[in-house]
């Protein structure tokens, strides 16, 4: 069996006001809520992280030393990087609502939706074939996109998950299937605690 925990970098200026994030580092209360995590998770098992460095920020505060896995990075937003989502709504509404709507859209000029949970499924994939547990800090898209992928949603399903910062989401595999078995859990509950099937 396969056992993956996704963890949610802590908070970021970006996170706050709902931009589009370039690789801003944590914030002042994210670099604290990350530190809490000291002890709380899984101590055995591989850790992997996002290159990004609110990953990388996040797994340290923690005492975590992961290994770099760039399939785990978030979405390339193109030309919509560090921008907000009101600002861009004001300024390209069409753009933004094509996006939002229509997985294959281009507006920014990075990845598209569906290439992006693609990027994320197949690597998931891989996991699936795989045993023992693995801690993976990453970032709220690529929850998403593994969770879409996890329950064989369709990709309008990515819009109606909520990923919080330090949030864990668990998935299991068995004879390379995943089930769903915790999302947007509180990381700052000690993984002894937690009764996982």
């Amino acid at each position: 069996m396969r056992r993956l925990l996704l963890l949610r970098h802590a908070s970021t200026a970006a996170t706050r006001s709902f931009a589009f994030p370039a690789d801003e580092s944590l914030d002042e209360r994210g670099r604290a809520a990350a530190t809490e995590l000291l002890g709380l998770l899984p101590a055995n098992g591989e850790v992997v992280s996002s290159p990004a460095a609110r990953c990388l920020q996040t797994a340290g505060a923690a005492g975590i030393t992961p290994a770099l896995e760039p399939a785990l990075r978030e979405c390339d937003f193109g030309s919509w990087t560090g921008r907000t989502l009101a600002e861009l709504n004001a300024a390209e509404p069409d753009a933004v609502a094509a996006w939002m709507s229509e997985p294959t859209a281009r507006a920014h000029g990075g990845e598209t939706q569906a290439e992006f949970v693609e990027r994320v499924a197949h690597w998931l994939d891989v996991q699936a074939t795989l045993e023992g547990r693995m801690l993976a800090i990453t970032h709220g898209g690529v929850v998403k996109a593994a969770l879409v992928h996890a329950l064989g949603a369709p990709l309008e399903a990515f819009w109606r998950i909520d990923v919080a910062p330090l949030a864990l989401t668990e998935l299991h595999a068995h004879d390379g299937r995943w089930t769903v078995t915790r999302v947007n859990a509180s990381a700052l509950v000690r993984e002894s605690e937690v009764v996982s099937t």
